[in-house]
C-alpha cells in the first residue's frame, strides 16, 4: 500500500497546530498528522499529514494559503521495511562507559561497559543523536568525578535511556516522566528489557507536574533532553525542585540557543559548570547555588 506525505512549515506552534487540526477534516482523511519544531533556530514549525491514498492537492493548497503556510510538498513514499533498515544502519554507540545497542548487536557487547538495550524500532533516544550521547557522557563524567546522587529525575524521558543510565551508575530509583503516553509506554518496556523494573519508574507528566515527582523532591540530579523553549519554561520548576548544590544536565539545545538557556537558568539560581558542543548541538551541566 503506498503512503503519501504532505509537508509544509510556518511560524509559530499555535498556528501549526491549528493547521494540523484542519488537515484532519480533509477527504481523503489523513491517517495521521504531526507538528514538529524545525530545530534550526528559525522558530518555524513543520506540519505533516500522512495518507494511504492520494491526497486532494487543491484542498491542501487552500489550507496552506488560509493559514499563511508555505505550499504543501506532496510525496509518495516507497514501501520500505524501516525497522529492518534502521537495524542495518544503527551501529552501537559508546558514550563514556555506556554502550547503547539494539538486539541485533546483543551478542557483541564488549567487556567493561554498561550496556543499555534500546530497540531500533524506538530510534529516538537510541544514543545516536548528539543530544542523547552528550547527556550520557555528562552522566558518566559526573559519576567518574565522584558526584553522589540519591534522588534523580529524567524529565521528558523519551526512551528513558538517560534515566536507565543514571540508575545503573548510582544504583538508585530514578523517576522518569514524559508528556507523551506512547513515550511512557516505550520507556516502561525499555526499563523491563534492561532489567531495571522498579529502579526506573515511568509516568505521564508535563515537566514535574505529577504528585510522585513533587513528593520525591528535592532532587540531586535532573536530566532533561528536550528542546530550548520547554527547557526555558521549566527553569522556574527546576529552581524549586532541585536541591542546593544539585546538578542538572540539559540538552536538545542548538549551539546558537545555549546562551539563552544558560541565561534563563541563571535567573533561577543555577550556574554553568560545563558546556559541550557536538555538531550543532549543546549539552549543559549546571549547579543550583
Amino acid at each position: 500500500m503506498p503512503t503519501y506525505t504532505a509537508l509544509t512549515h510556518l511560524p509559530g506552534r499555535e498556528a501549526a497546530e491549528a493547521l494540523a487540526e484542519d488537515c484532519e477534516d480533509l477527504t481523503p482523511e489523513p491517517v495521521g498528522t504531526g507538528v514538529f519544531e524545525i530545530e534550526d533556530g528559525s522558530e518555524r514549525w513543520e506540519v505533516g499529514a500522512y495518507f494511504t491514498e492520494s491526497p486532494d492537492e487543491i484542498a491542501l493548497a487552500l489550507l496552506a494559503a488560509a493559514h499563511g503556510a508555505n505550499p504543501f510538498v506532496i510525496s509518495e513514499l516507497p514501501e520500505v521495511d524501516w525497522v529492518a533498515h534502521v537495524r542495518r544502519e544503527l551501529t552501537p554507540v559508546h558514550a563514556g562507559r555506556f554502550y547503547v545497542h539494539g538486539s541485533h548487536s546483543a551478542d557483541d557487547i564488549p567487556e567493561g561497559v554498561e550496556p543499555l538495550w534500546i530497540e531500533a524500532a524506538m530510534a529516538f533516544g537510541t544514543g545516536h543523536h548528539n543530544t542523547t550521547k552528550g547527556c550520557l557522557e555528562a552522566v558518566n563524567r559526573l559519576a567518574t568525578e565522584g558526584f553522589q546522587a540519591t534522588r534523580i529525575a529524567d524529565i521528558g524521558c523519551g526512551t528513558a535511556v538517560l534515566g536507565m543510565g543514571a540508575a545503573r551508575l548510582w544504583n538508585v530509583t530514578v523517576l522518569a516522566s514524559d508528556i507523551d503516553p506512547v513515550a511512557v509506554d516505550t520507556a516502561a518496556a525499555n526499563v523491563i528489557a534492561n532489567g531495571l523494573d522498579g529502579r526506573v519508574v515511568c509516568m505521564e507528566a508535563a515537566g514535574f507536574d505529577h504528585p510522585t515527582l513533587h513528593q520525591a523532591a528535592p532532587y540531586d540530579l535532573v536530566l532533561a533532553n528536550i528542546l530550548k523553549q520547554p527547557l526555558i519554561d521549566l527553569a522556574g520548576d527546576m529552581g524549586r525542585y532541585v536541591a542546593p548544590q544539585g546538578k542538572i544536565i540539559l540538552s536538545g539545545i542548538l549551539t546558537t540557543q545555549a546562551d539563552d538557556v544558560v541565561q534563563a537558568y541563571g535567573k533561577t539560581g543555577f550556574t554553568l559548570d560545563r558546556r559541550d558542543d557536538q555538531g550543532d548541538w549543546t549539552t549543559l551541566v549546571l549547579t543550583r547555588g
